[in-house]
């Protein structure tokens, strides 16, 4: 697994709105390190932050 750090901005983004809810509904929101697990593989992860950056 990989840290990422987004931007606030993501958050207001419906694509990356859903991929939230995907992770809360598959991981939950409680985590004792303090980060998100995303369910999807990081090159996929990568392509949608890029997208988003434009």
């Amino acid at each position: 697994m990989k840290r990422f750090v987004i931007p606030v901005s993501y958050l207001n983004r419906p694509l990356f709105l859903d991929l939230l809810s995907q992770a809360e509904e598959e991981f939950g929101y409680d985590h004792p390190m303090g980060g998100l697990t995303i369910p999807c593989s990081e090159d996929t992860f990568l392509d949608l932050t890029s997208r988003l950056s434009v």
